[in-house]
């Protein structure tokens, strides 16, 4: 075996206290099985999926689909137990304080493991929303909003539907490209909570729409509502991330294919047209 050549590169990997702790209870049991993961360490379905993602470079699977270090992970390991990572531990306290993590919502997102708990807050976002858009006279399509002229009721029950409709089919896609299944109820949560940005926006509608000059308050809210349409997108990618246990990268292409899906709705409806 050879020495890592620079530990401390790999403080991508063992920044976070679940992942020093997956490798430290692969290095002293040597196989451990997913059962035993979630016991061990007290985390959901899609937030362990979503660490042993993170290690697959340095974990196998034996036939019995237990998990084990590799070559790789064994090296990690020694140099994890032999205290010649401090660099990597240190960079993870400027990760956690950074501006980053606020903007993904990753300390809200990382402890909804108990999902259940957090479900009022989640559906009170989503009426927040839903009563918003309709005092405001907005049609809601998910991360768009059009002015309308339908009666209150219509207009928040819209709101709803776009919002379900979306977990629903981000559930899919998360099976059907990445085979992930089960934590419906995290994916949900997390989903509400990615809401909040957009479920304000009504509000904030209404009281410009009474303070800023006619002459410039289309373009105001215009740009504030673009502002929060990219910061929601961000925190349902994240949302994806801790939900489902994928890789930002691959969450993003979820994320993508909401956005895609979200513009073609609003294409067929009529609400957007496409120039040549």
């Amino acid at each position: 075996m050879t020495p890592l050549a620079d530990p401390s590169r790999f403080h991508a990997l063992l920044r976070d206290a679940t992942r020093r702790r997956i490798i430290e209870m692969l290095g002293e049991q040597e196989r451990v099985g997913f059962k035993e993961f979630r016991d061990g360490l007290k985390v959901g379905v899609g937030t362990l999926y979503y660490h042993l993602d993170i290690l697959s470079d340095f974990i196998i699977q034996d036939k019995n689909r237990k998990y084990m270090l590799n070559e790789r992970g064994r090296l990690l390991y020694q140099a994890l137990k032999e205290g010649t990572m401090p660099p990597a531990l240190k960079l993870d306290r400027i990760y956690q304080g950074g501006v980053l993590r606020w903007l993904f919502l990753s300390p809200i997102f990382s402890r909804m493991n108990s999902s259940a708990k957090y479900l009022p807050l989640s559906a009170l976002i989503l009426v927040l929303g839903a009563v918003g858009a309709g005092l405001a006279r907005l049609d809601p399509l998910l991360l768009f909003y059009i002015p309308t002229t339908r009666n209150f009721e219509l207009i928040a029950a819209s709101f709803l539907f776009y919002w379900m409709g979306a977990f629903f089919l981000v559930d899919l896609l998360a099976y059907l490209l990445y085979r992930r299944m089960g934590d419906d109820v995290h994916l949900f949560v997390c989903m509400g909570v990615a809401a909040l940005p957009l479920a304000t926006y009504p509000y904030m509608h209404m009281i410009l729409s009474l303070t800023v000059p006619p002459t410039v308050v289309t373009h105001v809210l215009r740009s504030v509502l673009l502002v929060l349409q990219i910061w929601s997108l961000i925190l349902l990618t994240s949302a994806f991330s801790y939900s489902k246990g994928l890789r930002l990268e691959r969450a993003i292409i979820l994320g993508l294919s909401l956005l895609y899906a979200n513009i073609a709705l609003l294409i067929m409806l009529g609400n957007l047209t496409v120039t040549g």
